[in-house]
């Protein structure tokens, strides 16, 4: 009785709750945690930047790496958070904890495979995402311990997500914050006082990675609804699939943006370490900058899926428009910030005049596009929030490589370094206008004309 009157709350506290103040609070704790996540990012930046520009090209190389792992966790995290967020919905917990076991449990499989494959293939998979002769020694200590890391980063993640599709964000932005927080503390110790170098930045992302999810971990399992259990794992044909389905966009989003990172790094590797080490600067404060937008779209998306589920189709449209607006404009905020001082910008994480005059323009150009990336991933957000996985597969296509990597190619083929300064800042711009009239169309769109039960196939043939 006790656990149906929990679910009861919950329900009620997801239907009933005004939209925007339920959006806010849930969006609040995932964008602080990004911010963290981005500023530690930065910060690993920052002090390895003080070993030299093919040191700091290194964390470029090793962006790709992450976007690899991120792409697997994201895939099982957003596939089991949100059919674990249906099936509370439907007050279903049992089937909530098969989803969610099923993807933990498949991640740490997943993420011993990658650790073991990656350190026998070590130096070649180093060269693979970009690494040139002198930035490989530095790329191979730093990625040693990510691919150490790698099972508890990709169960962290999962963790995380599920923790925001049972609507308690709160909780798993203390995991995320604290092992941010820890990997700057351990940055400063290992590289500004124990001089370990690249070695000790390497390190202390894995150790702030293994108590990150140990915190989650503990988390999860004293305040989640549903539940992990090794029993509870299925690898039959319907659960592994609605988990792939649900994921697709998210594995295709990262996985394109780690391939069109390699691809960006070796298109780079002509123009020396400065370049690479330029572009990395770029990548890292513009993810800074997307994780606001970001984060409160991901405070919509338990908020999308659950309304969804269960037929409050005007909430899900507020909740649309106002996270479309209020990411737009917070993210315009910053990305005018990125046009006007973009020479300071790179000066923060590197002094080197040559990074500083090539980051400056990549800079001006990718804060450009930021202006437009927030509707590509509030149009994401929907469409794989309400289980509709073609139209969100699309979507996440467009920025991270359907789009980008034509751009990548052809500008860099004309214009040189010129055109890989400019190529992410223009991909945006595509892909953000083409998403546009996706969710206009869905905000257009009349109640009785969404089939909910059909993971949104419109009727009468619209859409």
């Amino acid at each position: 009785m006790d656990t149906m009157n929990t679910v009861d709350r919950y329900y009620k506290k997801m239907t009933e709750t005004s939209v925007y103040k339920l959006i806010l609070k849930l969006g609040l704790p995932t964008t602080i945690s990004m911010l963290i996540t981005n500023i530690y990012n930065l910060a690993d930046t920052y002090f390895v930047g003080t070993l030299g520009k093919s040191a700091q090209a290194a964390t470029g190389v090793l962006f790709t790496l992450q976007a690899i792992i991120q792409a697997v966790a994201f895939m099982l995290g957003h596939g089991s958070g949100t059919y674990c967020s249906k099936s509370l919905a439907e007050k279903d917990k049992d089937t909530a904890t098969t989803y969610v076991s099923t993807a933990f449990f498949s991640g740490l499989i997943f993420g011993g495979f990658l650790l073991i494959a990656g350190l026998i293939f070590l130096t070649p998979f180093m060269r693979l995402l970009g690494s040139t002769d002198t930035i490989l020694p530095y790329a191979e200590d730093y990625g040693f311990w990510v691919l150490i890391a790698c099972p508890f980063m990709i169960g962290s993640l999962i963790l995380n997500n599920n923790l925001r599709y049972e609507g308690i964000a709160m909780f798993s932005m203390i995991g995320l914050c604290f092992g941010g927080l820890l990997n700057i503390l351990g940055d400063y110790i290992f590289i500004m006082k124990m001089d370990m170098g690249v070695y000790g930045a390497g390190l202390s992302t894995a150790i702030s990675q293994v108590v990150s999810f140990v915190i989650l971990l503990v988390l999860y399992i004293f305040k989640a609804q549903a539940s992990l259990k090794i029993k509870a794992v299925k690898f039959n044909q319907e659960v592994f699939v609605n988990i792939i389905k649900g994921g697709l966009p998210s594995l295709i989003r990262q996985g394109l943006t780690s391939l069109s990172n390699g691809i960006l790094n070796n298109l780079t590797k002509p123009f020396g370490d400065a370049a690479i080490a330029a572009i990395s600067i770029v990548n890292r404060y513009s993810s800074f900058v997307l994780a606001i937008g970001i984060g409160l779209g991901q405070g919509f998306q338990p908020v999308c899926s659950f309304n969804y589920s269960a037929g409050k189709i005007k909430r899900v449209k507020q909740g649309l428009l106002f996270v479309w607006i209020f990411s737009t404009a917070l993210v315009g905020l910053l990305s005018f910030f990125g046009i006007i001082f973009a020479p300071n910008v790179i000066a923060l994480f590197q002094k080197n005049d040559e990074v500083i005059k090539i980051g400056s323009t990549a800079l001006r150009f990718a804060s450009v596009g930021l202006l437009f990336l927030s509707s590509s991933t509030t149009a994401n957000m929907l469409y794989q929030s309400i289980r509709s996985a073609k139209i969100a597969s699309i979507l996440a296509l467009l920025r991270s490589g359907l789009v980008l990597i034509p751009v990548l190619f052809l500008l860099s083929n004309f214009f040189g370094l010129f055109g890989i300064q400019s190529a992410q800042g223009i991909s945006d711009v595509i892909s953000g206008i083409i998403s546009i009239p996706f969710i206009i169309r869905f905000l257009r769109l009349k109640t009785e004309e969404i089939d909910q039960k059909s993971a949104y196939k419109p009727v009468n043939g619209r859409f």
